[in-house]
């Protein structure tokens, strides 16, 4: 009986680690000994921006990853609709929160782009 109540424990103690492992949000690190993953939850602004919270690390992210910055004749400006040729886009990383929208470098500024319309969301600089 002593032996069927241990292992009880310890299978409710790996279906917990793997149920916390799965769960939304930035790793952080692990616990000392132990195989449980700690995260942070990830704040989400509800139309898909990045959160003010969030912009210094993103700015960091984007000059790390050695984006080109485009050149463009138009105003960059929330709204306007970014031309079809000559501009990449880029996938932002999840732990900048969830969002639909890419990102790009356009006159020096890192802006999101909604990749359908090519309309820009968000002026990130």
């Amino acid at each position: 009986m002593r032996h069927r109540a241990v292992a009880i424990a310890a299978l409710a103690t790996v279906m917990g680690t793997t149920l916390a492992a799965h769960a939304q949000g930035v790793t952080v690190g692990a616990a000392p000994s132990t195989e449980m993953v700690v995260t942070q939850p990830v704040e989400v602004d509800p139309n898909g921006r990045i959160v003010d919270e969030q912009l210094p690390g993103f700015r960091e992210y984007v000059v790390t990853e050695r984006v080109p910055s485009y050149t463009v004749s138009q105003s960059i400006v929330v709204g306007a609709v970014l031309a079809d040729e000559g501009v990449t886009l880029y996938d932002v990383p999840q732990r900048f929160g969830a969002t639909p929208y890419r990102y790009t470098v356009v006159n020096g500024e890192t802006i999101l782009i909604e990749p359908r319309t090519r309309r820009i969301m968000q002026v990130v600089d």
